[in-house]
């Protein structure tokens, strides 16, 4: 494979920094994801769609959005939510806007495993990263992001297939 132009590779300090970024999302995402299997048997991804439901109006939302809010594949969300409705945690159900796409609702035991499980969650994002630094370093790590994701959202693989379904 031929490279056009020239490579600007990473300095010293940006290479320490990059590998730290990636060791610590990795082990930050992986304890975060293990609490909540332990204590609610929920996957980190279980928690956030339990989360993304929960500040909707009726506690629902089109499966299409839900995969777009979390930058997952339709099929990804497709399956996870699978696991949930045979746990009781959501039901799905025909839209009732054009009765084409389908809807996640959050079920009453769904809400109760999310209240539960935030508690767990939040102590674990506190403890293992924004009591670890300033909030100005905080504040700062978050435009970071934020200028990745803006410049990445549109060519993400799991955006190709947009639509109302």
């Amino acid at each position: 494979m031929t490279y056009p132009g020239e490579t600007n590779w990473l300095d010293e300090s940006q290479q320490r920094a990059w590998r730290a970024f990636l060791l610590g999302h990795t082990l930050l995402m992986d304890r975060l994801d293990d609490d909540l299997r332990r204590n609610h048997d929920i996957s980190l991804t279980e928690y956030e769609i339990l989360v993304r439901l929960s500040e909707r109006e009726g506690r629902c939302m089109r499966m299409a959005h839900l995969a777009d809010a979390l930058a997952h594949s339709r099929s990804r969300v497709t399956h996870t939510i699978d696991r949930m409705e045979r746990a009781g945690h959501v039901a799905r159900s025909a839209s009732p806007d054009d009765g084409r796409g389908v809807v996640a609702t959050m079920t009453d035991k769904g809400f109760a495993v999310l209240q539960e499980a935030s508690h767990v969650h939040v102590r674990g994002v506190r403890a293992n990263l924004i009591d670890l630094v300033s909030d100005e370093e905080f504040e700062i790590a978050g435009r970071v992001m934020n200028a990745v994701a803006d410049h990445l959202i549109g060519r993400h693989p799991a955006m190709e297939f947009r639509g109302t379904a």
